[in-house]
């Protein structure tokens, strides 16, 4: 087809613009023939068939956002005066990262978690199925975050959930025998290789989205999936070693040996990527995250009753808490050690030996969770040695053997029916029991006998023994008042068995003994008796078979039990030092945004300087982050493009240097972008080139036509498209593939000696429909991408168009140098808003969800709403000579991670948050 003077059809829109004469000029190398078939009423295609799915995605999001749970809150403790704010930042600086009480946050969980109480009869469909079962790998491969969207992390959510208790199904009965069935094993093999290939996925994620985004979305998650593995009392079930199968009938066992129920298989995938969290980004996911979290699973449950979930909380909250101790360092436990005792281990003991509150799994499940807290306690106390034991461990171990204290007075008159009459109220037997201060008090008999049932000589006998032996029996005899029922208790049990018995008797280890008699105090991970992950001492000797409690304790046993040898029952184990491990400003910042509501739509800026960008020695005139925020692209006066990476390193004063640089330029670069659908670069001087972001070598360049008009504007066309499209100084908008040889299509704006300017700048709405071209008079022209036509073309402006961007609902907003910031509807005649600067023009910005991030050469940052721009910016920030020198030139925002690009005329670029 002809030349570009070509007129092609009628002008949609023109009248009202105050231009006689300004059609469209069309020009078709390649002719496309729009098929019937295809809508074009909303969108560029729409697949019937896709959309119908969108109403179901829609309402998995929704009831996601119900069942979310806030897990990073900032505790109290957590002052940001320890950190490093920058250099020089004031008192003010630190105070403004001081995040709101996230109470509510936990207090909204807490009636979405607790609300729905599952049946026990429904558990296994239920926590088998309840994140989703529709998605594939490939959907947790495909992941991309962009903005504060939940959908993607509902996907990936579903997935892990899917894949980790996929194997349950298979299990079936612990000691049943099955036939071998060759199809069983192929089926099994599959799961293996589908649960490996999520939770690769899930490091790739954790490492790829950096520290806040993996925080707020996928470690969140992976908390909350650690519940559903224990739901059920099918999960509540012990795993019997088969060495140890000829010992079950030796009861309780030893508490210093980590008991494994068969949830504890179902989570092992969901710890280790928990743990490799923290590996990645260091102790503080433990002590700032983790532990918070655990807080609140252990924590009374709003309704005064147990639910099954909040009895599965309480086995995660034990599993998860054991793997923290483990791998804190020395210094950070016993920093930690009241914490971890006022919020998790105090609170787990109080529904652990309340009366008020039964398990709805009954007898077994309790006795279970008491178990597990004991070995955890024992592990607590191994670690820190018996001396620290003694002044940091008494509360704990006195509230753990008070309740057999309770049951021993409650006895007579429960089971002997003296002054406790029994009633029934809502279909449950209550008794009224008078207690020590002649106060009576209802409680149920059923929790009562449930109590009975777990806190038995036998308990008694398992836990009483071994924290003799680790902390000596005159120790004890000062930590726990009821010393003497504990001992009696014991003494009955052994009475009730034969005894000796050799499973009896190494049930518990022995401690070592000096000439004198007494007990040699151990000193646990602070001292030399460790030898690799076991206690190195001296074997025990014979003792008289008849115990009594001056004697001490150790008599019982005859060795020690390696309970501690395998890697799962390490005492300690060092958390490996990343290179990405937060510091500094990084950690201030990381608590920041942990602490903030997940469903947060604003976009807070508190000029916490990150990282530093250095490598060009001209301005910075362009950025553009790709489209996982891992990387980014910068474009300057110096005639390169370097592309960076976003990985946060050391403690924001660290200077990064770039991954790649593209030098084939010629000219001051004054764009770069992604093309999206092939994953090319794009970057103009006056020529466009077309280059691979991975190995920096050119595919193809454009230069202008006739050469007399150099190409002033760019921009790509977004996914699934694959056009560049670009307008150069003769007014016309040319569209070209790169997967093809010349132009695709050629669009004129002006014509007849009537003209707006140089076109100054691009931008096409996000489903490619519309391209908007601003020019240097102030006139803004859209046009149709798909045929051509110029939908509207109006003078928005008095002065130079100096930035535009295009936004969901048909929006453009545009900046000038007459001191405006507007937003426009793309077909109607007024501005939406429209806001007058009274110093400087905005001549840089960007879109955050409903917001504008703008920056001006004064360097200021202002955050503006799109909602209502004609008042003042919700926030206005100067920037500190500390944080960022030179002028501003360049902007960016990364959306995902809430952080912001500066780049200014010397060449340096600062990410900033």
């Amino acid at each position: 087809m002809g030349g570009s003077g070509g007129a092609a059809g009628g002008v949609a829109g023109v009248g009202d613009t105050g231009l006689s004469n300004y059609p469209s000029g069309i020009s078709l190398n390649d002719q496309v023939f729009l098929s019937d078939a295809e809508d074009f009423q909303n969108e560029f295609y729409v697949n019937s068939g896709a959309a119908g799915k969108e109403p179901n995605q829609n309402s998995a999001c929704k009831d996601q956002d119900q069942e979310s749970v806030s897990v990073g809150k900032l505790s109290d403790k957590s002052s940001t005066s320890e950190l490093s704010l920058g250099d020089g930042d004031s008192m003010r600086d630190r105070a403004s990262l001081k995040s709101a009480d996230s109470s509510q946050d936990l207090k909204q969980a807490s009636e979405g978690e607790e609300g729905g109480e599952l049946d026990e009869e429904e558990v296994p469909e239920t926590s088998e199925g309840e994140e989703g079962t529709d998605g594939t790998v490939a959907s947790c491969l495909e992941l991309t975050l962009s903005g504060v969207t939940q959908t993607s992390v509902t996907t990936l959510e579903g997935e892990f959930t899917n894949n980790l208790t996929m194997n349950e199904t298979e299990k079936g009965d612990v000691g049943a025998q099955e036939e071998h069935d060759p199809s069983g094993d192929s089926e099994e093999k599959e799961h293996r290789i589908l649960q490996d290939t999520v939770c690769k996925t899930v490091r790739w994620l954790s490492a790829t989205l950096g520290p806040t985004v993996t925080s707020r979305y996928v470690a969140r998650n992976l908390l909350r999936l650690l519940t559903n593995c224990y739901i059920g009392p099918a999960n509540h079930q012990l795993v019997t070693p088969v060495s140890e199968e000829k010992l079950e009938s030796a009861g309780m066992s030893n508490v210093y040996e980590k008991k494994t129920v068969v949830g504890d298989q179902t989570a092992r995938p969901v710890l280790d990527c928990l743990i490799y969290v923290a590996q990645l980004y260091g102790e503080p996911v433990l002590t700032y995250q983790y532990l918070p979290y655990i807080g609140y699973l252990v924590s009374p449950p709003s309704s005064q009753r147990l639910n099954t979930r909040k009895e599965a909380s309480l086995l995660g909250a034990i599993a998860l808490t054991r793997k923290i101790v483990v791998f804190l360092s020395d210094t950070t436990l016993m920093d930690m050690l009241m914490k971890i005792n006022q919020d998790v281990l105090l609170p787990l003991l109080d529904l652990l030996t309340t009366p008020c509150m039964g398990f709805p799994s009954g007898v077994h499940t309790r006795t279970v969770v008491c178990l597990k807290t004991l070995s955890l306690i024992a592990l607590i106390c191994l670690r820190i040695g018996r001396e620290m034991v003694q002044q940091h461990m008494a509360d704990t171990l006195r509230q753990f053997f008070a309740v057999f204290s309770l049951l021993n007075s409650l006895q007579p008159q429960v089971l002997h029916l003296e002054g406790a009459p029994r009633r029934i109220v809502a279909d449950v037997t209550v008794v009224d029991v008078c207690t020590s201060d002649n106060s009576f008090v209802t409680y149920e008999l059923g929790v009562l006998e449930e109590l009975r049932c777990v806190f038995n000589p036998e308990m008694a006998y398992a836990s009483y023994v071994p924290f003799c032996c680790l902390i000596g029996d005159m120790a004890i005899r000062k930590l726990v008042p009821n010393h003497e029922l504990i001992w009696q208790l014991t003494q009955s049990y052994l009475q009730s068995v034969s005894f000796p018995r050799r499973v009896g008797c190494s049930a518990f280890p022995a401690p070592t003994f000096s000439s004198t008699g007494n007990l040699i105090p151990e000193s646990g991970t602070f001292g030399s008796h460790l030898v690799g992950n076991r206690i190195q001492v001296s074997p025990g000797a014979d003792y008289d078979s008849n115990p009594s409690p001056s004697a001490g304790t150790a008599s019982l046993s005859s060795s020690w039990v390696t309970g501690f040898t395998t890697e799962d029952s390490a005492l300690k184990q060092e958390l490996p030092r990343s290179g990405r491990s937060l510091q500094g400003n990084w950690l201030a910042y990381w608590q920041y945004e942990i602490g903030l509501n997940q469903q947060d739509p604003h976009f807070h800026f508190h000029q916490i300087r990150l990282q530093s960008f250095i490598g060009h020695s001209g301005t910075t005139k362009c950025l553009a982050p790709l489209t996982g925020e891992d990387y980014f692209l910068s474009g300057s006066k110096d005639k390169t493009v370097k592309l960076w990476p976003l990985h946060n390193h050391g403690d924001g004063t660290k200077e990064v240097e770039p991954k790649l640089t593209y030098s084939d330029h010629r000219k001051s670069v004054f764009y770069v972008g992604q093309l999206e659908a092939s994953q090319e670069v794009v970057s103009c001087d006056g020529t466009v080139h077309l280059w691979d972001q991975y190995t920096g070598k050119q595919i193809r360049s454009y230069e202008a036509v006739d050469g007399k008009s150099p190409i002033t504007a760019v921009s790509t066309m977004p996914g699934p498209h694959c056009s560049v499209v670009f307008g150069s100084a003769d007014s016309v908008l040319r569209f070209i593939d790169p997967r093809k040889p010349g132009l695709q299509h050629e669009f004129r704006l002006a014509y007849n000696n009537v003209g707006a300017g140089l076109i100054r700048y691009l931008a096409v709405s996000p489903s490619g429909r519309t391209v908007a071209a601003g020019f240097s008079s102030g006139f803004i022209v859209l046009l149709d991408a798909r045929t051509g036509l110029i939908l509207r073309g109006w003078p928005a402006h008095e002065g130079d168009i100096l930035q535009m961007k295009a936004a969901e609902g048909n929006l453009v907003i545009s900046s000038s140098s007459d001191y405006t910031l507007t937003v426009w509807k793309e077909l109607e005649q007024k501005p939406l808003r429209q806001y007058k600067s009274q110093s400087d023009p905005i001549h840089a910005f960007d879109l955050y969800g409903s917001e504008l991030v703008t920056g001006t050469v004064a360097n200021k940052i202002g955050v503006y709403s799109m909602a209502d721009i004609s008042v003042s910016p919700v926030s206005c920030t100067k920037l500190s000579s500390e944080n960022f020198r030179g002028t501003l030139t360049s902007l960016a925002v990364l959306p995902t991670k809430r952080l912001l690009l500066l780049g200014s005329d010397n060449g340096a670029i600062r990410l900033l948050a």
